[in-house]
């Protein structure tokens, strides 16, 4: 029975024995597993840290980049400098969204993040539609439109939403940092109170029972082995740290490189603009020596044709002469355009009626147009007047003409209609709001795609092949357009025909009314000898060409070929008008007409130009201007006017001075 009892109480030993062993080893357990999850959650802390860093590093550098893109553009609305301060903005505000879709990369494990970032990008494309006026008002050098449309986009709360959500996403990264932190400090300090608890069970069960001694030492060697191992994970992990930190280091060199990368593709890009700007340049030349070729056929032929026929029927060395005549006007009026493409024509407004000037141009248009072309005009009867340049207005109609003919491939509609129109601020391109005369010409051709319509206005644009036209293509009645603070708009889809507007502000001016003693006036200056002219021209065939036309009317004329000379002449004897051209070496003739004026304020001035260099056709104000080439009747009519114009000293007319003289 002691036997019994004896193992009785063995059993209930090795179950002791058993039952402490196995609490022993979960309490091990328990440790282990929360000693990894403190080492886990702090990797997750680090690897938070970092995010952390990187967005709000990003969102510093997004913020950096709108600024920088924001006073580029302030400095482009002013100056207007394409090259420099126009590439700069348009390089920062797209390195600007390209950092914002790296922001929401960063924060993609996080939805509210990611909400806060796609904010963020709402606000910046709502900051570039505020932007975008300006800057393409600068780039089409609209003058004080851009900086308007600048300091109105300034007056707007998008900036400030914009830097106050950059401060909401690092704020709220920040903000989860500090939660992880306190979350691994909370494992961390269990995982070492569980550690101590740990000490003290070994040291109770080795006092208390020699039986577990193995036990217990293969516990504290376990333990032993487990701190050993924990040394070794943080070792590990400041190794990890430094790996991190020297990665981190090496993604920032990467970024820099790219940086720099994108700034030699931009200088590239801009290269290659370049060179695709002077390609259309060269077609642009090619077109033009076509037309030209053209032009100087007819003059050439008709003159050498009426040489030889000098002898021969007066009605056969007419036609000749006639045929050269309208090759000459051709290739005059093709070098007009060619300087109100480049602004550099000033224009003449006048008070125009649209309805008498398209009526006007209907022999025109049919005879540019031809027979397979039908024109139609719907024009309103009650049609507001504009104050513009009617040679300007009609090569404007003349061109949207010949381009509608070509987009019909020689057959079909042509409608030009007129429209009284209240329009309101930006209701097409940068109109203005207020009453607008529009003018459309519609075709029945093959339309526009959305890329060609979009790019219609660019200067060097045409899809026609090369020696099909010019090139000038849309931008010239663009430009017209605008010098006349007007716009201009197109409506077109493939296979649906195009409609392009002109939308001309109305002018309530009155016409000019001409009296009936000055149109008697004037009529009796075309055949009233003796007035004397002092012509100055530089060039000695326009000279000759000229002083003879003048002889031919009756007039005194003295040649000059320079400033200097027709200061000297004078000063010999007075002179009841003054021809100059404007263009001229040393003096031009706005200078010189300054010096006359100086002393003789009442003599009569007329300007002869073929072209108006920049900031000279406010000189050209208040004066008559006659544009080479020109016919003799032209010039007889300009001199009359100018003539009519002058109002000497003592009251009377130069022309009553000149009958006297006669």
């Amino acid at each position: 029975m002691d036997d019994a009892g004896d193992e009785a109480r063995i059993d209930w030993r090795g179950l002791g024995a058993a039952g402490a062993a196995l609490i022993a080893t979960l309490v091990l357990l328990g440790m282990v597993i929360l000693v990894a999850v403190s080492n886990d959650a702090r990797e997750r802390a680090l690897a938070s840290e970092r995010r952390a860093y990187e967005v709000a590093m990003m969102a510093k550098s997004v913020g950096a980049s709108i600024s920088r893109a924001e006073a580029a553009l302030g400095r482009f609305v002013l100056d207007e400098q394409v090259a420099t301060t126009g590439n700069i903005y348009y390089s920062q505000w797209r390195l600007a969204g390209y950092q914002i879709n790296q922001l929401r990369t960063l924060v993609r494990q996080s939805s509210a993040q990611v909400r806060r970032v796609d904010e963020l990008d709402a606000l910046y494309r709502a900051r570039n539609a505020e932007f975008f006026p300006a800057a393409r008002a600068a780039a089409t050098s609209q003058g004080d439109v851009g900086p308007r449309y600048f300091f109105a986009a300034g007056e707007t709360p998008t900036g400030g939403l914009l830097d106050k959500k950059l401060d909401e996403i690092a704020d709220a990264e920040r903000a989860s940092l500090r939660e992880r932190i306190q979350q691994s400090q909370f494992f961390s300090a269990e995982a070492d109170r569980l550690t101590d608890y740990l000490s003290w069970l070994g040291i109770t069960v080795g006092i208390g029972a020699i039986f577990l001694g193995v036990i217990a030492v293969q516990a504290f060697r376990q333990n032993a082995a487990m701190r050993k191992e924990a040394e070794d994970e943080a070792e590990r992990a400041l190794e990890l740290e430094e790996k991190v930190r020297e990665r981190t280091q090496e993604l920032w060199a990467a970024n820099q490189a790219l940086k720099s990368e994108a700034i030699e593709r931009q200088a590239a890009e801009a290269q290659l603009r370049q060179v695709q700007k002077m390609e259309a340049v060269g077609q642009l030349t090619g077109g033009i020596a076509h037309d030209f070729n053209n032009m100087l056929a007819v003059v050439v032929g008709g003159i050498d044709l009426a040489r030889r026929r000098l002898s021969g029927p007066r009605k056969e060395v007419q036609h000749h002469l006639t045929n050269a005549m309208e090759g000459a006007t051709r290739a005059a009026a093709l070098t007009r355009r060619l300087l109100s493409f480049a602004r550099s024509e000033p224009l003449l407004p006048e008070r125009v009626e649209s309805g008498e000037l398209v009526a006007g141009m209907s022999d025109l248009l049919d005879r540019t147009l031809g027979e397979r072309v039908k024109v139609v005009t719907k024009l309103d009867p009650a049609a507001w007047p504009v104050f513009v340049d009617s040679h300007q207005l009609e090569n404007a109609i003349v061109n949207l003409a010949v381009n509608a003919r070509d987009a019909m491939d020689g057959e079909g509609v042509l409608t030009i209609a007129t429209e009284n129109v209240t329009m309101a601020a930006n209701a097409v391109g940068d109109i203005r709001p207020g009453e607008y005369l529009k003018l459309s010409i519609s075709d029945t051709g093959c339309g526009m795609s959305e890329e060609v319509k979009e790019r219609a206005f660019e200067p060097f644009f045409t899809t026609k092949p090369v020696g099909k036209g010019t090139g000038l293509g849309l931008s010239q009645i663009f430009g017209f357009a605008h010098q006349s603070e007007g716009e201009v708009g197109i409506d077109s889809a493939p296979g649906a025909g195009t409609t392009v507007s002109l939308y001309l502000p109305r002018t309530q001016s009155a016409a000019p009314a001409r009296t009936q003693a000055q149109a008697d006036l004037a009529e009796a200056a075309l055949h009233v000898p003796g007035a004397r002219i002092l012509l100055v021209e530089d060039d000695p065939r326009v000279r000759s060409a000229t002083i003879g036309a003048l002889e031919d009317l009756d007039y005194q004329p003295t040649a000059c070929a320079s400033g200097a000379e027709a200061l000297a002449a004078f000063d010999a004897q007075e002179f009841d008008l003054v021809i100059s051209d404007v263009i001229m070496p040393e003096m031009t003739g706005p200078e010189l007409i300054k010096r006359l004026r100086a002393e003789r304020p009442e003599v009569a001035v007329l300007f002869v130009t073929g072209y108006v260099g920049e900031g000279e056709g406010e000189d050209l104000a208040g004066h008559e201007l006659l544009r080479k080439p020109f016919t003799v009747n032209a010039l007889a009519a300009a001199v009359a006017t100018a003539l009519n114009r002058r109002e000497p000293p003592s009251g009377s007319r130069p022309i009553a001075r000149a009958a006297a003289r006669g």
